[in-house]
């Protein structure tokens, strides 16, 4: 399957399970294909024939983007260098799930989860540790027996019962002793922790020019913390105590459309406000759903609250 197949049949299947999917971004460089939303589970998606091609970079700037958005990254792809993703098995790759797009559909569409991931060693599944411990207890089973008829530590039992998964005849084992079934589905949409930085260590904002510069300066003067991107449509997400927006940087009048829509279609999926921020004001303040505001108009905004009014009150102004 051509990769541009893959992403609309990825997108169809997320529409039919109930998910708000955004369209494909057609722009180079950007570390996800598509977002989507289902009531409160947001995911962040890149699909990929090959997942071989995807890079740290692309996981490291996903990872940032969940935890920001309170969403969950997914790479979805058909191979690797090792051979096809194997139907209802999570892999991982930096830190990322990944699926096929069969595993996908089984999910979302017929309600059959997958119950194997893999990891260093081999293919595991989760345990329910609750009820293993419970179970143990109640049928004062020692640490020690329970060892034995798994073929594994009474540390690693221990373990088991504290939430690590099994190795799949370890836990064939323990259930044919148990006489229940202990093994939980595996949630390919769960949150992922995005990597955690030095003390000190802050990555300077994408704006390496002088207007980009200024914008940054002027929006952490009003309090909002910078957090930059280097791989989406927008330049930064911008966050206070009270919103996170969506932040871009508009020089290039001729890409200004295609980015400004972009960035409305995100907006709108993720439920998050958007701006993107232009060197010299335009009579229009809106572009594809996506408010603009002029250098000089922020430069007369000294509080957050009055650039949330602004931004507000431009977001279905397109006729100005």
């Amino acid at each position: 399957m051509q990769r541009d197949e893959l992403i609309e049949a990825v997108r169809s299947v997320l529409t039919k399970s109930g998910f708000f999917v955004s369209r494909p971004l057609a722009m180079r460089g950007i570390s996800f294909d598509v977002v989507a939303r289902r009531d409160d589970t947001l995911l962040i998606v890149k699909i990929l024939s090959n997942v071989d091609a995807f890079s740290k970079e692309n996981a490291e700037e996903m990872l940032i983007l969940g935890e920001a958005l309170g969403a969950s990254p997914l790479l979805i792809g058909e191979r690797s260098g090792s051979g096809d993703i194997d139907e209802s098995i999570v892999y991982s790759r930096f830190g990322v799930p990944i699926i096929s797009l069969t595993t996908l559909s089984d999910h979302l569409l017929e309600g059959v989860p997958p119950f194997i991931f893999a990891a260093p060693g081999g293919l595991y599944v989760k345990l329910d540790s609750q009820m293993l411990k419970e179970l143990r207890e109640e049928r004062n089973i020692s640490l020690g027996t329970l060892a034995e008829i798994a073929g594994v530590s009474r540390r690693t039992i221990q373990m088991y019962e504290g939430g690590m998964g099994a190795m799949i005849d370890v836990a064939i084992r323990l259930e044919e002793f148990l006489e229940q079934p202990i093994v939980t589905p595996v949630n390919p949409f769960q949150h992922c922790q995005a990597p955690k930085r030095r003390e000190g260590e802050r990555a300077p904002p994408r704006a390496s020019d002088m207007f980009g510069q200024e914008i940054f300066d002027r929006l952490s003067r009003m309090g909002f913390s910078i957090v930059p991107t280097s791989r989406c449509p927008f330049e930064a997400l911008s966050k206070d105590e009270h919103v996170l927006i969506l932040t871009g940087l508009g020089k290039d009048d001729a890409k200004l459309k295609d980015k400004a829509m972009a960035v409305a279609d995100i907006s709108k999926v993720t439920e998050r406000c958007s701006v993107i921020f232009i060197e010299k004001s335009k009579s229009k303040h809106n572009i594809g759903g996506t408010p603009i505001v002029g250098k000089d108009e922020l430069r007369k905004i000294a509080e957050a609250c009055i650039l949330y009014e602004l931004v507000d009150s431009r977001k279905d102004d397109e006729n100005h």
